[in-house]
């Protein structure tokens, strides 16, 4: 981190414990920085470290030398006024917004199984609705029968769903084909489009040399019978319709892009009602007005865009919403990618679009990932078009204080190793089931045969005393393939190692899945999924599935069946 980093954080921290009673915050300091310099959302760790370091040093100081090192370093602080500024919780306000009049759409394409990257996109036009009090919409993208399927279209809606996001108003984009045929020809008509018949590498090198091919000096006659030819004669690839840009544009969007093209493939909706489909341009150009959509948020590759958008809706003289960009958002390690994706299940490196290594919904669910986590992680990312390419952890950290307060903790071990202990003053011991709130207390029968875990066992050596979390202590008498002991009497103490157990005659075997980074780089992890037997308490079988657990000193995980684990994150 570089020097003058390291100065604004100490700032930071002086002026807020200066304005505290002398003390400050780690969290604090640490929201203010990522607000002011967003690059930093991918470095969080390394921040973290400075400002603890630095927060440590300024909360030494005593209120005087706060004030002395102010006034000498930093004087604009004692300058600026006290007035307090109102906090408003959420995104950004909106440039011309009305109270009850905004109007924010999501339209997926059903071409794929919703990931992270949706989740940003449906929350951010969601909480702007929701902000202003205005009307929310969904719209399925589905004019491009070549890659849409009725599978992807329902997986959007089951992962909407569990975002719990609600819509005022539910559509698809191909509801609106005869209105797309009625506004294309209105462009024709008026020269403001033509059809080009030009083979597409003519195209590509037009554009990329910005000339006009001489199908844009076609007349409105030869336009008509080509527009009808689309319909029946004409192959795919053979003819486009194209709107009248500017082929000079340094933004290469504008030089004269498409509006339709003919695809043959039958439409998982419409069948084979209609071979000639709009443009996304086009298409959500269109809709947005006629939707009433007032602004429109979308991911920032589609910046660009924003220019012929509003071209063509000046050329049909219909109503402009306000655009909006955001970053994309994706993870570390994790591809969100349909390209990238696809592969992977086909190869069989990965089991579905649901594998706990993978950032899509259905992945994030069944890795035990909240709803709720989600969308706070989103809104504290703010509405930037820095790049967001985070770690998974900084999603873990919010999930965290979902699952904490309602996670059964269970013991379980893995490489499991027998413990037999004798003098085991009781047959049952009775356990919380949470350290905190009241979730009630489980009851374990108990005999002296126990497991322990194997990383524990490697710790242990003969007369050593160790501590059974929740019975007792032991005094270690042999270590062998099977370890022995004696139960002593005697208060816990901080010296004695202090293990997790499962007795051997109520015993449960469950798989437990491991997710781990997907990429290093863009190498696949061939290590990235750790699966192994481990042992828990039979009170696993009455804790309903999909339910979130905390196996003591392992780890927060889902439970994914009767015999199998996920886990979730630290």
């Amino acid at each position: 981190m570089d020097e003058e980093t390291k100065l604004e954080i100490r700032k930071m921290a002086l002026q807020n414990a200066f304005e505290h009673g002398g003390k400050t915050q780690e969290k604090i300091i640490l929201g203010k920085i990522l607000g002011t310099k967003p690059e930093f959302r991918s470095r969080v760790k390394e921040i973290t470290r400075e400002i603890s370091e630095i927060v440590l040093t300024v909360n030494q100081l005593s209120p005087e030398e706060q004030k002395n090192e102010i006034t000498q370093k930093f004087p604009e602080i004692l300058a600026a006024p006290k007035e307090k500024i109102q906090q408003r919780e959420g995104f950004p306000e909106l440039e011309d917004a009305v109270q009850g009049k905004v109007v924010t759409r999501f339209p997926p394409e059903p071409n794929g199984y919703p990931h992270i990257g949706h989740a940003k996109a449906v929350i951010i036009n969601s909480e702007y609705a929701r902000m202003y009090g205005g009307k929310f919409i969904l719209r399925m993208d589905d004019t491009n029968p070549e890659a849409e399927r009725m599978e992807y279209h329902a997986a959007i809606k089951v992962g909407l769903e569990w975002l719990g996001i609600k819509f005022d108003m539910i559509k698809n984009t191909s509801d609106d084909m005869e209105l797309f045929y009625e506004k294309g020809w209105e462009l024709i008509n008026s020269g403001k489009a033509y059809i080009c018949t030009c083979k597409r590498e003519d195209i590509s090198k037009n554009r990329r040399e910005r000339k006009s091919c001489k199908c844009s000096m076609t007349d409105l006659n030869k336009n008509t019978k080509n527009w009808e030819k689309m319909k029946i004669k004409f192959k795919p690839g053979e003819a486009i319709v194209r709107f009248r840009g500017d082929m000079k544009a340094d933004n290469a969007v504008m030089r004269d892009p498409v509006l339709f093209r003919i695809i043959e493939e039958k439409h998982y909706k419409l069948g084979e009602k209609y071979r000639i489909w709009p443009s996304y341009d086009f298409a959500v150009a269109i809709e947005d007005s006629i939707d009433g959509v007032t602004h429109a948020f979308r991911s920032k590759e589609f910046e660009l865009r924003e220019e012929v958008i509003n071209e063509i809706l000046d050329a049909l003289k219909m109503r402009k919403p306000h655009q909006g960009f955001f970053s994309r958002l994706e993870f570390k390690g994790m591809p969100i990618s349909k390209r990238i994706i696809k592969p992977l299940i086909e190869e069989g490196k990965v089991s579905w679009y649901d594998d706990p290594r993978l950032p899509t919904l259905e992945a994030l669910r069944r890795r035990g990932i909240k709803a709720e986590a989600i969308k706070k992680f989103i809104v504290s990312l703010g509405l930037t078009k820095a790049n967001t390419l985070a770690p998974f952890d900084s999603l873990e950290a919010f999930n965290r204080k979902f699952v904490d307060p309602t996670s059964i903790r269970l013991f379980m071990v893995n490489d499991a190793k027998e413990l037999k202990v004798n003098k085991v003053p009781t047959s049952k011991v009775e356990i919380s089931n949470h350290p905190v709130k009241d979730m009630g207390k489980r009851e374990i029968e108990i005999d002296e045969n126990f497991y322990i875990s194997g990383e524990d066992a490697k710790n242990i050596k003969e007369g050593m005393k160790i501590r059974l979390l929740g019975l007792g202590n032991i005094m270690v008498k042999k270590i062998d393939e099977k370890l022995e002991g004696e139960f002593v009497d005697g208060e816990e103490s901080k010296d004695v190692l202090k293990i997790q157990w499962v007795p051997q005659k109520t015993a449960h075997k469950i798989k437990m899945i491991v997710p781990k980074i997907l990429f290093n780089g863009e190498e696949f992890n061939e290590e990235s999924l750790e699966e192994y037997e481990a042992y828990t308490e039979p009170y696993y079988l009455q804790i309903k599935e999909g339910e979130e657990i905390q196996f003591v000193r392992f780890g927060y995980c889902r439970k994914d069946s009767q015999n199998q684990a996920i886990f979730s994150h630290k």
